[in-house]
């Protein structure tokens, strides 16, 4: 298939782009290099733009004869998010809407949706179900549920297919360590620990030593990024065989605290991580663990990387690559 990759030049962007070829499919970027890096897109047409520019999307879908959407130009900064809601509705939410008219004018019926499990807010109970009380805790997660409402809508009016995948948190690196994680500014817990293991930063922030947890940090679900590509690429042949439109949940159904992912890290590095506490961030939930089991149960999705170690693994070959 031919496949418009959003924000190709990202961290997941830029595994789909490498994921998608190594399957057989074709694939074009569009992405306006705020935050991605035009050197992690491998054997893919750039466009360097703005998912905005609904002319130059439509030129996209007609020149390259696309047959379906990757979107993953979206802003994610949760704690940014709540300092700056304005250009998080702009971007995730109205640049979005402005793709899906493209494509609805260009007769591109087939969408996979970059989602996240910061729809669920504080959950009431754990693991989570696609199913659950959605209560986002912040603008970034309330733009998520926005655009899924949205392509609902459109389903049902225009026939649009899409599937959409909350994933939890995306972490590890390409294992031949070409192409991983690189923020700017950094937030993603894993590679920050990974810098204090190459001395590039002092000590790890631990964002509150408070919460209703075995060890009072807060806990998280680690999906490998290769695993998470893996479930679009599924999503994708679901769609291309005539599947109906889904939402899923991508984790690993195991939670793991601030702490454990430092001492995994220390571990695999052998490198001591000093830490510090800080207070907690504003809109973090304490706990967060998937059930991944209808997508398993659907697609027949099963990660290969399901260990913390094996996740930390790759992304400390890419950490020391790019970094070291």
């Amino acid at each position: 298939m031919n496949v418009l990759v959003t924000g190709g030049a990202g961290y997941i962007g830029s595994h789909a782009i490498s994921m998608l070829a190594d399957r057989g499919h074709n694939t074009v970027c569009i992405d306006n290099l705020v935050k991605g890096h035009k050197e992690l897109v491998r054997d893919c047409t750039l466009y360097e733009d703005n998912i905005s520019d609904k002319a130059l999307v439509k030129k996209i879908f007609n020149q390259h004869k696309i047959d379906a959407v990757m979107h993953f130009a979206a802003y994610s900064l949760v704690g940014e998010s709540v300092k700056e809601p304005l250009i998080y509705y702009r971007n995730n939410v109205s640049n979005t809407l402005s793709l899906i008219e493209a494509m609805l004018e260009s007769g591109v019926d087939k969408f996979i949706y970059s989602s996240s499990a910061g729809v669920y807010g504080e959950p009431d109970e754990i693991p989570i179900t696609e199913g659950a009380k959605l209560s986002p805790t912040n603008p970034y997660g309330k733009t998520k549920i926005m655009v899924e409402e949205i392509l609902k809508d459109f389903d049902r009016a225009y026939n649009l297919k899409f599937v959409s995948l909350r994933y939890f948190n995306a972490a590890g690196a390409h294992p031949d360590a070409t192409i991983g994680e690189d923020h700017n500014p950094e937030t993603h817990l894993i590679p920050l620990v990974l810098d204090v293991a190459l001395g590039r930063r002092n000590a790890i922030t631990i964002y509150g030593d408070d919460w209703p947890t075995r060890d009072r940090t807060c806990i998280r679900d680690y999906i490998h990024v290769c695993d998470l590509i893996d479930a679009h690429i599924l999503a994708l042949s679901h769609l291309a065989e005539g599947g109906a439109s889904d939402i899923f949940n991508l984790g690993n159904g195991r939670g793991y605290t601030v702490k454990d992912v430092i001492d995994s890290v220390s571990s695999v590095t052998g490198c001591p991580i000093p830490t510090k506490i800080g207070p907690r961030r504003p809109g973090d939930p304490a706990v967060l663990v998937a059930s991944s089991e209808k997508i398993t149960k659907k697609l027949g999705w099963n990660p290969r990387f399901k260990s913390l170690e094996d996740i930390i693994e790759t992304a400390w070959s890419w950490h020391k690559r790019r970094f070291g």
